[in-house]
C-alpha cells in the first residue's frame, strides 16, 4: 500500500516509479534536509542534499520541486555524490522534493513550510508591541488596515497602516572593535579607523577586528547574527547567546549589547541572538525553542552546517539551556554553558512564591517576636541567605535584608497580578487605544495556551502550598518552639486567586506613595490570610491542568539532557543575589533521579568576594572545544572552584561532597556554603520541582518522627489537624500531580 501511495505521488509531480508490484531496484536516493526537521521547515527555504549510490552517474541525477527541475541550483561535490544546496519558493504547507537518476529508485522527501511561522507554538499572542525602530529595522510592515497593532506612519506623521506582527526586511551592516572597547560603524568610505583593534583568531591569525551583522525578524522576534568580516576567519563554530530577565510578554523585545559578544566574535564565533530568546522578552519556552530552531535554520541556510553550536547564558538564559537540551537534544545546541542557572523557571515559582507570604509573617504578622529583628535568623524560614549588614532599600537602606528582600520582592506582583504592570510609553501607538488594559499582566497568562484557561476566565496557576509545614527544620533544629511553628503555619496564609486580586500599592503603584498606609512591598492585599489570628489562613492549590501541562511540554526540566555541559556562577550568596547557589546542584539532582547519570554536567564556581573580578566562561569555551572535538570528556572537564581571580581553589571529583550525599564537605563545598529554600526548610528535596505534595495525615507524621523531638500533645495534634486539614506533605512520593505518563 505504501509503494502505491508513493508511487501515486511521483506521478502527481511528473517522476515515474517502479510497478507497485515489482521489488524496488537496489540502489535509492537519499534527500535529506540538512536546516531543520523536515517537517518544520520555515521561511519558504530549506538547505538540502541529495545523494546517490556509486552505480548511478552524478549527472544523470535531476531533483526536483514541487515537479520543477532545480539541479542547476544545487551544487555537485563528485567526491561524495551530493548535490547540495538551498531549495526555495517552497509553497505553505506540504511540499515534495524528488530526485530521479539513472539506475537508482527516485528518491522523496516530503518538507512542510510553516512561512514565518508558527511552528508548534501555538496561536500567537496579541496585542504585541513593535520594536522593530529601536533595533534599527526601521518601522514595522504594515500587515493590516483594521486598527489592529502598533501604527506606522509616513514621513508627514500621518498613520498608514497597522502592524500586528511586527516583521520588518532585514538589514546588513559592518561593525568595528575600537579600542575603548565599544563596536562601532565602519566608516562609509571604507577607510580603516585609528582606533581600531586587531584580534587573534582560534588558528592563531590575526585580523582586523571588523564584524559584519545581519539584523532583522524571525517569529516575530528581532535576531541578530554576527560574525567576523573575513568569511574565511569563521572557524565553523556557533555560540548561541541565550539571555535571562523576567518579563510577561506582549512585547517584541529589546536586542542588547550581548548580541555582540566579543569573547566569542573575537575568537572567530559566530553568535547568533534573538529576543525571543530573552526571558526579559517572555517566559514561555515553547515559543522561545521554537524561534532558536527558525534562526538556526536561517543561519545554517546562509553559512552551512556548523562544526557545533554551544549556548551560552546566565539566569533566564541558563535555564533556556537546561530546558531546550532535554527537549530538543543537540538540535538548538551541542553543549551548553549556562551561568547563574536554575533548573527552568516554572519550578522556581513554588518557593518564590513563599517569599512574600513568610517576609510579610515576620514584618507585620509576628512582629513583637525579637528572633525576626535579627535578619539572619530569617533563614531559618526561607531557606535562602540573610544578613543584618546588607542594605534594605525598603527601609531606607538601613541594614537588614534578605534573598527574598533583595533578590525577589516585585516579582510576586509581576508574576501573579493580573492588574500590574509597567508600561512602556511606546504601548500609546498601539491600537486600539488603551488595549494593553485588555491583558492579564501575569505568568500563567503569559503561556495561556500551555496552561489553558480556567471557568473564571483566567489562566489556569500552578502555585500550590497544600500541606506545607513552613519552617519545620527550623522547629526540629530548636529555632522555633513548637507554639510559634504552630502560629506560624496557622497565619502564614497564601495567595488569592487571580480574579481576586486588587490593584497594587506602594512601592510597585508609585502614586500611592503619597498615602504611607498604601506601603505594602508584601503585597499583602493580595494575600488570604487569617481573619481572625485563631482561623487557619487558607492554602492554594495548584490546578492539576496547568501542573500537566507544564511538565507535558517540557517547561519542567526532569533531567533527560546527554550534551556536555559546564555550569558556571560567580558564588554571589552574600550578596544575597537572586541566583543562589544550590540551584547547580538542583539541576545535578535531577539528572541523577532521571537516571542515575549527570556525568556530562561539570559545576564551576567562582569566588565574587568582595566583588565580581573573573569571567571564566572563556575557558569554559575551551574546555567544550576539547570535549566535543576531541570526541571524550577531556580532564579539564572535572567539577571545579575558583579564586576571585579565576585561579583554581580545587578540582575533582570530589570537592563537592556534602552536598547531594553524606559525605565528609569536600575542598569546594566547605569554601562556598550553600543554602535552601523555603521548601528544603518545610522537609522537600533540594532539587525542588514539587509543585503540589503527595499527603499523609498527621497522625502518620508523627509516627513517622517528622517533627523531631517535639511529640505533640493532643491538643496540639488536634491544632494540627486544623491547620492542615487534609493532611502535611509527605516528600517521599514526589509530586501529587506530575502526569504518570
Amino acid at each position: 500500500m505504501k509503494t502505491r501511495v508513493i508511487a501515486a505521488i511521483l506521478l502527481l509531480v511528473g517522476v515515474s516509479a517502479a510497478p507497485a508490484s515489482a521489488a524496488p531496484p537496489p540502489h535509492t536516493i537519499s534527500v535529506e534536509v540538512l536546516s531543520s526537521r523536515a517537517d518544520q521547515v520555515t521561511g519558504g527555504d530549506a538547505l538540502i542534499q541529495v545523494q546517490i549510490s556509486s552505480k548511478s552517474k552524478l549527472d544523470s541525477l535531476r531533483v526536483f520541486r514541487n515537479g520543477a527541475d532545480i539541479t542547476s541550483t544545487l551544487t555537485p561535490d563528485p567526491a561524495n555524490r551530493t548535490l547540495t544546496g538551498v531549495v526555495t519558493d517552497l509553497v505553505n504547507g506540504w511540499n515534495f522534493v524528488t530526485a530521479t537518476a539513472s539506475r537508482s529508485f527516485p528518491g522523496l522527501r516530503l518538507l512542510k513550510n510553516h512561512g514565518s511561522g508558527p511552528v508548534f507554538s501555538g496561536p500567537r499572542q496579541y496585542p504585541f508591541l513593535c520594536r522593530t525602530e529601536s533595533a534599527g529595522l526601521g518601522q514595522p510592515t504594515v500587515d493590516n488596515q483594521d486598527g489592529q497593532g502598533y501604527k506606522v506612519k509616513d514621513a508627514a506623521g500621518a498613520v498608514i497602516g497597522w502592524s500586528r506582527d511586527c516583521n520588518a526586511g532585514p538589514v546588513s551592516d559592518r561593525l568595528y572593535r575600537a579600542a575603548d572597547g565599544q563596536f562601532k560603524a565602519m566608516p562609509a568610505d571604507g577607510t580603516r579607523p585609528a582606533d581600531m583593534t586587531t584580534t587573534t583568531t582560534m588558528d592563531g591569525r590575526t585580523l582586523d577586528y571588523v564584524i559584519k551583522r545581519e539584523r532583522g525578524v524571525i517569529n516575530r522576534f528581532v535576531y541578530s547574527i554576527a560574525m567576523l568580516d573575513d568569511e574565511s576567519a569563521w572557524n565553523k563554530r556557533v555560540i548561541y547567546r541565550f539571555d535571562g530577565g523576567v518579563a510577561i510578554g506582549h512585547d517584541q523585545g529589546r536586542l542588547p549589547g550581548g548580541a555582540l559578544y566579543h569573547e566569542g566574535l573575537s575568537l572567530g564565533y559566530a553568535i547568533l541572538y534573538s529576543t525571543g530568546n530573552r526571558t526579559n522578552t517572555h517566559y514561555n519556552l515553547t515559543l522561545g525553542a521554537e524561534t532558536a530552531l527558525m534562526l538556526k535554520e536561517h543561519f545554517v541556510e546562509a553559512h552551512g552546517i556548523p562544526r557545533y553550536t554551544v549556548g551560552v547564558g546566565g539566569s533566564g538564559g541558563g535555564l533556556q539551556q537546561y530546558v531546550y537540551g532535554q527537549n530538543f537534544g543537540s538540535r538548538i545546541i551541542d553543549a551548553a554553558i549556562p551561568q547563574y542557572s536554575y533548573p527552568d523557571m516554572v519550578t522556581q515559582t513554588i518557593h518564590v512564591g513563599d517569599c512574600e507570604l513568610l517576609e510579610y509573617y515576620m514584618d507585620v504578622t509576628d512582629r513583637t517576636n525579637p528572633k525576626w529583628a535579627n535578619w539572619e535568623n530569617r533563614t531559618a524560614l526561607i531557606g535562602m541567605n540573610a544578613s543584618a549588614t546588607v542594605p534594605n532599600p525598603y527601609l531606607g537602606n538601613r541594614p537588614g535584608s534578605t534573598e527574598c528582600v533583595k533578590g525577589w520582592r516585585g516579582l510576586t506582583p509581576l508574576t501573579l497580578n493580573p492588574l500590574w504592570t509597567q508600561l512602556d510609553p511606546l504601548w500609546a501607538n498601539m491600537d486600539p487605544p488603551n488595549v494593553a488594559a485588555t491583558v492579564h499582566w501575569t505568568h500563567a497568562d503569559d503561556l495561556k495556551t500551555i496552561y489553558g484557561i480556567g471557568p473564571d476566565g483566567y489562566a489556569r496557576n500552578s502555585w500550590d502550598n497544600v500541606g506545607v509545614q513552613y519552617g519545620l527544620s527550623a522547629l526540629t533544629s530548636g529555632f522555633l518552639t513548637p507554639a510559634e511553628f504552630l502560629d506560624l503555619n496557622t497565619k502564614v496564609g497564601s495567595w488569592k486567586e487571580a480574579k481576586d486580586m486588587v490593584q497594587e500599592g506602594c512601592p510597585f503603584v508609585p502614586s500611592a506613595c503619597a498615602n504611607p498606609a498604601q506601603f505594602d512591598p508584601w503585597s499583602a492585599r493580595n494575600m488570604n490570610l487569617s481573619p481572625d489570628g485563631t482561623t487557619p489562613a487558607p492554602r492554594r492549590a495548584g490546578d492539576r491542568i496547568a501542573i500537566a501541562a507544564a511538565y507535558k511540554t517540557g517547561h519542567v526540566f526532569q533531567g533527560d539532557i546527554d550534551i556536555p555541559i559546564i555550569d558556571w556562577r560567580h558564588y554571589l550568596e552574600e550578596q544575597l543575589d537572586m541566583h543562589n547557589t544550590h540551584q547547580s546542584f538542583a539541576s545535578r539532582q535531577r539528572m541523577l533521579n532521571h537516571d542515575g547519570k549527570a556525568g556530562n554536567q561539570v559545576i564551576w564556581f567562582t569566588d565574587a568576594r568582595p566583588a565580581i573580578a573573573f569571567d571564566q566562561t572563556p575557558q569554559a569555551l575551551a574546555v567544550i572545544e576539547q570535549w566535543i572535538t576531541g570526541g571524550t570528556k577531556p580532564a579539564a572537564a572535572v567539577d571545579s572552584c575558583f579564586a576571585s581571580n579565576g585561579s583554581p581553589i580545587a578540582s575533582g571529583p570530589d570537592v563537592w561532597n556534602g552536598v547531594l550525599d553524606s559525605k565528609p564537605a569536600g575542598a569546594c563545598t566547605q569554601a562556598f556554603p550553600l543554602y535552601g529554600t523555603s521548601r528544603t526548610v518545610a522537609g522537600g528535596p533540594i532539587e525542588g520541582g514539587i509543585y503540589a505534595c503527595h499527603l499523609q495525615t498527621v497522625s502518620q507524621a508523627i509516627e513517622r518522627g517528622l517533627y523531631g523531638s517535639w511529640v505533640p500533645s493532643a491538643e496540639e495534634k488536634q491544632r494540627l489537624e486544623q491547620i492542615f486539614s487534609t493532611g502535611v506533605c509527605d516528600y517521599r512520593k514526589g509530586d501529587a500531580a506530575k502526569p504518570k505518563h
